[in-house]
């Protein structure tokens, strides 16, 4: 198995367990079918895959003898897995896209509320201000708290939240230019919340001596910056300092915030296409049932023959 199939693995179940509220025994299965077909792609990345290996993979389960049934959850998790890491920029294509299979019903986002999110941000603020901490614990805090501040301003993708230039902490607009998937520039909205973390975050890495980097977060990765799991695992200890259960608290589910709360307070779908990045509007419209909720209420608010007291 590739050195990053474990970690692309590791992402989808996050988002499985944030997005959908998958239970445990459904993480383990998809965890176990996913893991076969990592093992037949024989260490292969699987962002290298093509439709052929799929393929590849079925004819191999039949010669096993395992059942249509089994063989036909098995191809709906790689599905699943090959248009996450798609949608996440993780792969140039989704070879399983031609493939034919069972079609899979899209179930709603799970989303926090908004108080969920507030004590999340409140929780990240206090952080900072822990007298008894070293530098590098209020370092390491208030970059968690410009993370927070930053993803619910703007909706970002994980990866291009942790891929933000430093310019990003240096702007006097009310606003970012982005580019996400496809090489596409989009502009995201970027509060006086969100500024001021990243001016206070910016303030602690020259103290540090750590500006010279291009990136707002950098780190000793790979790529320079923070990674997507080391974030999403320090934003589930602080879920947890916040009194959210962790397993539903990820960076997934702080981006569906941003979108539902935008559509819940009347914002247009088509702004919130937008704003996500999504080049297709059928991506956004799993926030359909906000505005069907939000219509309704309008209706029986507004309308002269709505509901009486």
């Amino acid at each position: 198995m590739s050195r990053q199939a474990p970690a692309r693995l590791q992402a989808f179940l996050d988002m499985l367990a944030a997005e959908r509220g998958a239970a445990r025994n459904t993480l383990d299965a998809y965890e176990r079918d996913i893991g076969d077909y990592l093992g037949f792609l024989r260490g292969r990345a699987p962002e290298e895959a093509r439709s052929d290996d799929i393929r590849a993979f079925l004819a191999e389960l039949a010669a096993r003898g395992l059942k249509a049934s089994s063989a036909a959850r098995r191809l709906s998790a790689v599905r699943q897995f090959h248009r996450f890491l798609y949608a996440e920029g993780l792969a140039p294509g989704d070879p399983a896209a031609a493939i034919e299979g069972p079609r899979q019903g899209r179930p709603l986002p799970k989303v926090m509320s908004v108080a969920a999110v507030d004590r999340l941000i409140e929780t990240a603020r206090a952080a900072t201000a822990r007298p008894d901490q070293t530098q590098a614990s209020r370092r390491r805090a208030v970059r968690m708290a410009c993370l927070i501040e930053m993803l619910y301003a703007t909706g970002l993708r994980v990866s291009e939240l942790i891929a933000l230039p430093l310019s990003a902490a240096t702007t006097r607009e009310r606003f970012l230019v982005v580019r996400g998937k496809g090489a596409k520039d989009r502009l995201v909205p970027l509060n006086e919340q969100a500024r001021e973390a990243a001016r206070l975050h910016l303030g602690e890495l020259r103290e540090a001596g750590l500006a010279g980097s291009r990136w707002l977060f950098p780190a000793e990765a790979e790529a320079g910056h923070l990674t997507r799991q080391a974030f999403a695992r320090d934003l589930k200890t602080l879920a947890a300092a916040a009194g959210l259960s962790p397993s539903a608290v990820s960076p997934h589910v702080l981006r569906h915030a941003f979108a539902s709360h935008l559509l819940q307070n009347g914002a247009d779908l088509r702004v919130v296409q937008e704003l996500l990045g999504h080049a297709d509007i059928a991506t956004t419209q799993i926030y359909t049932h906000i505005l069907d909720e939000r219509l309704k209420s309008m209706v029986r608010d507004l309308h002269p023959l709505g509901d009486e007291d």
